[in-house]
């Protein structure tokens, strides 16, 4: 994990869970108007994925990515300050995941969700899906093509030419790491009551091509915690902070954040 100091005086401290297939240096621009939010950032990139050790788009269990992010943390706690957990896509998920697991003096002062994936736009056929399940047992290491066209996560011709360059992205996932997904998906929704009484904001794109955004909202209507928010983006595509419009995503969730923080 990588920490990246304050500008200035330092207000409080970020975690920032990355989404499948990406890693840490798709967030330069994030953690630079972080850092001149007055912000420690704190990131890693998560087993498989970037520039990690292992098979690339595979994880033996989700407890990987859950026990890594429980180290993040702890470690971005050493700070003592105002500790928020950011997660995108499936760094939501699985950011929505740990919290379940963590005891209260490790949990996170506020969390910020960028399109989480509590579901997908493009759910895969009957019979593909049985065969990955078959997979998952027999085979469990199994790659097949993510399935993402490209230029479905931003309209941002930059961040698009960019990514058709970049080797470390991971393009091809097991059928393991399918299975953990789609199944920590549906534990998402069906244990959203053991998610902790902390404040959440949840900003989402509008024209989503990745994350279903209706079940993103059933999840939010369905949080049951004393402070939150949810903003949808009209027009935006999954990545709302790699966006043309980014500017204005990020001035409306740092909105929120301020508020909490004077709460606090």
């Amino acid at each position: 994990m990588w920490k990246w100091e304050a500008a200035g005086k330092p207000k409080a401290t970020v975690v920032i869970v990355h989404g499948a297939g990406e890693y840490h240096a798709r967030y330069e621009w994030v953690i630079e108007e972080m850092r001149h939010m007055n912000f420690h950032v704190f990131m890693g990139d998560l087993p498989g994925q970037g520039t990690t050790e292992g098979a690339r788009g595979h994880v033996d269990s989700f407890k990987e990515y859950v026990h890594k992010v429980r180290e993040w943390l702890n470690e971005a706690g050493e700070e003592k300050l105002p500790l928020i957990l950011f997660g995108h896509s499936m760094g939501g998920l699985i950011s929505v995941t740990t919290l379940q697991h963590l005891h209260a003096e490790e949990l996170p002062d506020m969390v910020v969700l960028s399109s989480p994936c509590f579901g997908l736009v493009n759910v895969q056929p009957w019979i593909k899906r049985s065969s990955a399940r078959v997979l998952n047992r027999v085979a469990p290491r199994t790659m097949f093509p993510n399935g993402l066209e490209p230029g479905t996560g931003t309209r941002d011709p930059f961040m698009r030419t960019r990514d058709a360059e970049d080797p470390l992205l991971v393009k091809r996932v097991s059928a393991r790491w399918y299975n953990e997904l789609t199944t920590h998906m549906y534990r998402a929704h069906k244990q959203i009551k053991r998610t902790p009484n902390i404040p959440f904001y949840v900003m989402q794109g509008g024209e989503d091509k990745i994350v279903d955004k209706y079940a993103v909202k059933a999840w939010f209507n369905a949080l049951d915690v004393d402070e939150k928010a949810y903003k949808e983006w009209p027009g935006l595509y999954h990545e709302v902070l790699n966006e043309p419009e980014r500017e204005q995503v990020l001035a409306h969730m740092a909105g929120f954040i301020t508020t909490q923080l004077v709460l606090k």
